[in-house]
């Protein structure tokens, strides 16, 4: 499924713009709330911050092969090369580094994601190096909506807030969960529980 290159940074910075609204909103008693898996939510922020943080730093160092191809094979290839173990201590250390203010340092990655886009054109389409190896632009950025977006309403819910991402985001998010779900097989067994046919496996994730 093709994106168009400014919806799709678009999709994304907006993305950005609501995930950091939703930190300005956060007080002193969420951030040690349990947040996601092992996660409080200091931690579960700190992960999702670095859907910001990565777009900015790996537009700055290119790549000479393409090992990643496309949204979904970025999922596929993250899942084999990843232990969950290193994941969520990753998130851990990310929530610290988020520091005393989360809310301003977050805005501030938002500003540096935003100024490392607009350096790029739309009609160029860098190879850039991601934790799964050289990457399209256009195959990362929405990577990074389907992180910032799934990842806040996981904050919002575990923070009690009613709030949800722009529509268009929501759009975004949803067309990267079909083209993942096409990729493993498993699009007709989401069509059939999305129209009421059949409901899905207990615990059944797209990204297992």
């Amino acid at each position: 499924m093709s994106r168009d290159p400014a919806a799709a940074r678009t999709a994304l910075l907006d993305a950005g713009a609501w995930f950091a609204d939703l930190v300005e909103e956060l007080r002193p008693h969420h951030w040690t709330r349990p947040g996601l898996g092992t996660w409080d939510v200091r931690a579960l922020v700190g992960h999702a911050h670095r859907a910001l943080v990565t777009l900015g730093t790996y537009l700055t160092v290119p790549a000479e092969d393409e090992t990643c191809t496309d949204v979904a094979q970025y999922y596929a290839l993250s899942a084999a090369a990843t232990d969950p173990a290193e994941v969520a201590a990753r998130g851990v250390a990310a929530g610290r580094e988020l520091g005393r203010h989360p809310a301003v340092t977050v805005r501030a990655s938002l500003g540096r994601a935003r100024d490392a886009l607009a350096r790029v054109p739309l009609g160029e389409d860098p190879l850039i190096r991601t934790v799964v190896g050289g990457t399209r632009l256009r195959a990362y950025v929405p990577t990074r909506t389907f992180e910032l977006a799934v990842h806040g309403l996981d904050v919002a819910q575990a923070c009690g807030l009613d709030r949800r991402p722009p529509e268009h985001v929501l759009a975004d998010a949803g067309q990267t969960v079909l083209e993942i779900a096409a990729r493993g097989g498993h699009l007709p067994g989401v069509l059939l529980s999305l129209t009421g046919r059949r409901p899905l496996p207990p615990g059944f994730s797209v990204l297992d």
